[in-house]
């Protein structure tokens, strides 16, 4: 066995692989939820089995930090015995410090994961991901090291190259280091955000007939439709879902139940799990994503940008649910409400309080409207563009940013703002400058600091402490008493001897 406090290792006789490992340890899993950064923890992945899941993987976790940092430990390693089969993911670019972390994780997870997918700026400054997908002596230095040391098999999940034969490769290459599960990304490291396009779901199939262990798809699944498609098109044993499941929880159900229910079933995890409340929130606005892009709910989405409490996130639930629900048990008809500026959900396929994919633009349509908005900047005779404040008075873009970050801060009331205002129209009784704030003389920092000076005062609310610190120089100044002197040679025959060989 392993010792799973980072000790030495030996390879585990008795480990499973391939396809033993997949049906025997994962039960042949079809769907599959994504490793997902601060979205995947334990009461979002007990949702998702509630409604269909088969698989679920961790949170991406520092390697790193996971084997040095026992907080980030313990916060990040949240499990539970009904929570499997799961499979943990790790990012790392050092053979030694994946291995330590995985060591520590093995005896929670059914298997390792390496992350070589992620293609975020993140991960090109961490140099691990999808920017690790050119080192393959690196990689295979990793992959066989967790291979051969951990009683758990170790599984990775790859993005492709626009080169088909060195995808082909590549996948090649990571089987051979002891790979046991492969998932393959139809997309290239650079297809991400507003350029993320169709996932090719041809080069998974290539793939797929090139390597012998088992195969998971990711990209272009918005519905159960498109799971079972991409089964059948590409041969592949599982489906891995990630905004999709986002969005729609059950979708590997294929239903489509109200936002509501899905997010009150998740506040319900959250008691048991615990988690972050930017995980939470990550999730609501997910669920929410339509609802909240409609303009009559502009301040119930402010409300929620801003809450950090359970109950906070409980009552967003509460009103989108008594807004909605009526509509959606044909209590009252829906008329379709006017969407927030720059939305593109005017021709959603279903209602928008039900749980539905988010349907990114198409690449093309991005570059055309960077194109457009560079010929408008370019053209000389464009309008300048205006702001307004409430009371209809023309103000700065500056002054409009101000206004809208304190609108994002309901707790902070106009009188607080005035108050603000007022304090710093007071100006130092010496010059020109702002007064300190908290300066009792009421001067600015540097008329204050010459007052302490000339006066001998102390400024706390400056931090200048002239007072104090030439009372303490002089305490180290005075000369020691002889009385003193001679209790300390009584008690240090060391000092008694200095003192008789002094001539003075």
């Amino acid at each position: 066995m392993v010792n799973g406090e980072g000790g030495e290792a030996i390879t585990n006789p008795g480990k499973l692989t391939g396809y033993d490992f997949y049906r025997s340890t994962l039960g042949s899993p079809r769907y599959v939820v994504a490793p997902m950064v601060d979205q995947s923890e334990l009461a979002w992945r007990m949702l998702c089995r509630r409604y269909g899941a088969e698989l679920c993987y961790s949170p991406m976790y520092h390697a790193n930090l996971f084997a040095t940092d026992p907080k980030y430990r313990k916060d990040a390693l949240q499990t539970c015995a009904a929570d499997r089969p799961l499979i943990i993911q790790f990012c790392g670019n050092d053979a030694q410090q994946i291995l330590d972390a995985a060591l520590l994780a093995q005896d929670h997870c059914d298997a390792v994961d390496i992350n070589l997918g992620c293609p975020q700026a993140i991960a090109k400054r961490g140099h691990y991901g999808s920017f690790l997908q050119d080192e393959w002596e690196l990689l295979t230095e990793i992959v066989s090291t967790l291979h051969a040391k951990l009683s758990v098999p170790v599984t990775c999940k790859i993005r492709i190259f626009e080169d088909l034969e060195k995808t082909i490769r590549y996948a090649k290459m990571l089987e051979a280091a002891g790979c046991q599960l492969l998932t393959v990304h139809g997309r290239t490291r650079e297809q991400k955000g507003p350029l993320t396009g169709v996932a090719n779901w041809s080069y998974i199939k290539e793939v797929r007939q090139h390597v012998k262990i088992p195969m998971l798809a990711n990209g272009n699944i918005l519905a159960l439709e498109d799971v079972h498609r991409c089964l059948e098109e590409t041969g592949v044993d599982g489906v891995m879902s990630a905004e999709g499941n986002l969005h729609n929880p059950a979708i590997f159900q294929g239903i489509s139940p109200p936002v509501w229910q899905m997010a009150s079933e998740y506040l319900e995890l959250v008691q048991l799990h615990p988690c972050p409340s930017s995980y939470i929130r990550g999730h609501l606005f997910k669920l929410f994503h339509h609802i909240m892009n409609i303009r009559n709910n502009s301040e119930l989405r402010q409300f929620l940008a801003t809450a950090n409490q359970l109950v906070q996130f409980q009552t967003v639930v509460q009103q989108v649910q008594a807004k909605y629900e009526p509509f959606h048990k044909k209590e009252v008809v829906y008329e379709p409400e006017e969407w927030a500026a720059g939305s593109e959900e005017e021709k959603l396929p279903l209602d928008p309080w039900l749980c539905q994919p988010y349907i990114r633009a198409s690449p093309e349509s991005h570059r055309q409207k960077i194109a457009e908005k560079v010929r408008e900047a370019e053209d000389p005779n464009r309008a300048k563009r205006q702001y307004f404040d409430n009371a209809g008075n023309e103000i700065s873009r500056k002054r409009m940013k101000k206004l809208r970050r304190r609108q994002r801060r309901p707790n902070k009331t106009e009188a607080h703002v005035q108050n603000r205002h007022e304090r710093r129209l007071e100006y130092c009784s010496e010059c020109s400058n702002p007064q300190g704030s908290k300066c009792e003389f009421r001067l600015c920092r540097v008329c204050c600091k010459d007052r302490c000076y000339n006066n001998d005062r102390d400024c706390p609310g400056h931090g200048i402490l002239i007072k104090s610190r030439r009372a303490k120089a002089k305490r180290f100044e005075e000369p020691i008493a002889e009385d003193d002197v001679s209790k300390k040679t009584d008690n240090d025959p060391t000092i008694a001897s200095i003192g008789a060989q002094d001539p003075l």
